[in-house]
């Protein structure tokens, strides 16, 4: 078994590869799937965020409103610490279940997490290959404004509230450009996918 980190930032383009891995033959998982399941109404999670930051961050049937809680957290630093602390340890360990589960079924499988907050989360100590993949600034702002129907300036409080790329990009085993149209993409993944294949055979 071999497990690869995948990240970047906002709009980069990571979730983009990690489904073309996906295409090849690797387990996919995503980070923001998890968070979803730990924040779910009644979890442990979903009740310390509520008594934080108070019944305005709840929909109607209770989950949590995504767009509010944002709009709180990204425009303030310890906000934004605050519910990384809640969540983030509540997604490492759900993680980690769910890579022992696929190893157990598939010992050498080749596990890819997508995960946005990667390093910020420490997530990447538990990687034994780490992705970056980059975009520039012009083109995270355009994809996350069609893609979450962002202002420029909620895309620009968000991309700010992840580690620069250029810091991303140090911890980096392979750096991917996701700016690249798939079809350019997608031999590199192979490539890669073979590589790590070989890996998670011999470990």
């Amino acid at each position: 078994m071999i497990v690869v980190g995948i990240t970047g930032g906002l709009a980069s383009g990571k979730t983009t590869v990690a489904g073309l891995f996906q295409e090849c033959g690797a387990f996919v998982i995503q980070a923001d799937h998890l968070a979803r399941t730990v924040v779910a109404p009644g979890r442990i999670a979903w009740k310390e965020i509520v008594k934080t930051f108070g019944p305005r961050v709840l929909q109607a049937d209770r989950t949590l409103d995504r767009g509010v809680l944002a709009e709180l957290v990204f425009q303030n630093p310890r906000k934004l610490s605050v519910l990384n602390r809640i969540v983030h340890p509540r997604v490492a360990r759900e993680q980690v279940r769910q890579t022992n589960v696929i190893a157990r079924q598939h010992p050498n499988a080749v596990i890819v997490y997508d995960a946005a907050l990667l390093i910020e989360a420490r997530a990447h100590e538990r990687m034994d290959r780490i992705i970056v993949v980059t975009a520039n600034q012009p083109i995270q702002i355009q994809r996350a404004r069609q893609r979450d129907d962002l202002t420029r300036k909620e895309a620009l409080a968000r991309i700010r509230g992840q580690l620069p790329l250029r810091t991303k990009r140090r911890f980096a085993d392979y750096i991917l450009n996701g700016t690249l149209p798939i079809a350019r993409l997608r031999p590199t993944v192979r490539q890669l996918y073979r590589e790590f294949l070989q890996e998670a055979a011999t470990s």
